[in-house]
């Protein structure tokens, strides 16, 4: 607008120059002088419009910089403070979290209770869970220090139901104060990379998604809050490891106490490694996870018994994607050795042992079209598939076993109360309970339920 404003004034000097040309007889010279005056003028002003795009571009790249300082800031927030609330600063790089979470969950048709095994049967069940958090940057050597205390009542309607995947992931039925997770994690090579040990939660680093991870505040069922064809260790010792040479690359190893007993870890290690893409599709961020395992605890061969000193293995893939500010789609796919099962897990009741394919796939709105910027509305669905060597050991037992895949479906809307307050009403519906082979009845079984989430 200026340039235009600029040539538009020389150009009305120009034609009144010519007027005095025409009648004060100026000479020749002096007219080509002026217009050289013009042509010159004329390219200072397109000097100046190219200077004024390099110093826009020179902003947005800026600007993009600060994203992307913002979006790992964030995540580091996410892995440290997870189910925790928001921290309280009490001291320079000390913080303390605390938050807990209640959920009722009922179901119209238990499935597992011997003593009404064959006609439904409603049950209603409560859990909660607590969490304390304490955090300590050490910026100057570029380290940190993490300690998660929790304890939980209530086993919620999962001992009720004989699932390969079960409703409430939250659900700790351990009344005792226990430390879950105690780690030391340091920076190297200018932040590209980082190393975390101690005792560590290896979900927090691997497999994630931004919205369907947190059993707090996101997906209760366990198929959408990891893939449950990974066969992750509870809480253990480990080592993880994080290069980051790219903004948008980051490559993940870790190495676990295979069974979680701190015993023999150097004969029974769990190994893990991920590559992450971060994108941004019209400015608009996204994860690409893609991850393999090796488990070598001790399994055993479905149709082969007597071999019992298998590993097991497998793949993943976890995806999330923004396509609009408000709506994030998801979607995980998981698979493992379908050959071996390992019996301690088959001993606790965790069911998944039997699963060689997993995948899930949803979305999460926030709630600014209608007015709630802060709540968010939620839905998923998946399958859990089992493989065909168990079923095939399983016909030994039970000539007609079904071993159909199980199917999920979850939604959830999260109202925002106040900062320290959200109420989740929840719903899950689910068919071919436990691949059909549980009861005669092969009807579904659907959870309502509600979720309250207090932070500190």
């Amino acid at each position: 607008m200026l340039r235009r404003f600029l040539i538009l004034l020389f150009m009305m000097s120009y034609f009144s120059v010519l007027n005095v040309f025409a009648e004060e007889h100026v000479s020749f010279e002096q007219y080509r002088q002026l217009e050289n005056r013009v042509l010159a003028l004329e390219s200072k002003l397109g000097e100046y419009d190219k200077c004024m795009d390099e110093q826009k571009q020179c902003i947005l790249d800026q600007n993009k910089k600060i994203s992307e300082y913002e979006s790992k800031l964030s995540q580091f927030d996410t892995d440290l403070h997870r189910q925790t609330g928001t921290p309280i600063s009490i001291a320079e790089g000390l913080e303390i979290g605390a938050g807990g979470t209640m959920i009722v969950q009922g179901t119209n048709n238990v499935n597992n209770s011997a003593s009404d095994i064959q006609k439904k049967v409603s049950r209603t069940d409560a859990s909660y869970s607590a969490d304390i958090t304490i955090g300590k940057e050490f910026k100057e050597v570029g380290g940190k220090a993490f300690l998660h205390l929790e304890t939980g009542q209530g086993a919620g309607l999962e001992d009720n139901l004989t699932l390969y995947s079960n409703v409430n992931r939250d659900a700790d039925n351990d009344n005792n104060v226990r430390l879950t997770e105690f780690w030391y994690e340091q920076g190297l090579f200018k932040d590209k990379a980082v190393i975390a040990f101690g005792k560590l939660d290896p979900t927090a680093y691997f497999d994630q998604s931004e919205v369907a991870n947190d059993e707090t505040t996101q997906f209760l069922g366990r198929i959408f809050r990891n893939s449950p064809t990974i066969e992750f260790p509870d809480n253990t010792a480990g080592i993880r490891l994080a290069y980051m040479s790219l903004e948008w690359l980051e490559l993940g190893y870790g190495v676990f106490d295979g069974n979680s007993d701190w015993e023999k870890i150097g004969d029974n290690l769990f190994n893990i490694g991920q590559v992450t893409f971060k994108t941004k599709v019209f400015d608009l961020p996204g994860n690409y996870r893609f991850l393999g395992w090796n488990n070598n605890v001790y399994h055993t061969k479905w149709l082969e018994t007597e071999k019992t000193k298998e590993a097991n293995y497998g793949f993943g893939l976890s995806f999330d994607q923004k396509i609009t500010d408000i709506v994030t789609l998801f979607t995980r796919y998981g698979w493992q050795n379908p050959r071996v099962y390992n019996p301690d897990i088959m001993a606790t009741g965790d069911l998944n042992f039997s699963l060689a394919h997993s995948w899930s796939a949803g979305f999460q709105a926030e709630g600014k079209p209608w007015g709630r910027e802060k709540d968010v509305f939620a839905f998923a669905v998946g399958q859990a598939i089992a493989s065909e060597d168990y079923k095939k050991a399983s016909e030994a037992l039970d000539p007609v076993r079904r071993a159909k895949p199980e199917g999920h479906l979850e939604a959830y809307y999260r109202i925002f109360v106040n900062k320290h307050l959200s109420l989740s009403p929840d719903f899950q519906y689910i068919w071919n309970p436990f691949g059909k082979d549980v009861t005669d009845d092969t009807s579904g079984i659907f959870i309502g339920g509600m979720r309250a989430q207090i932070d500190f």
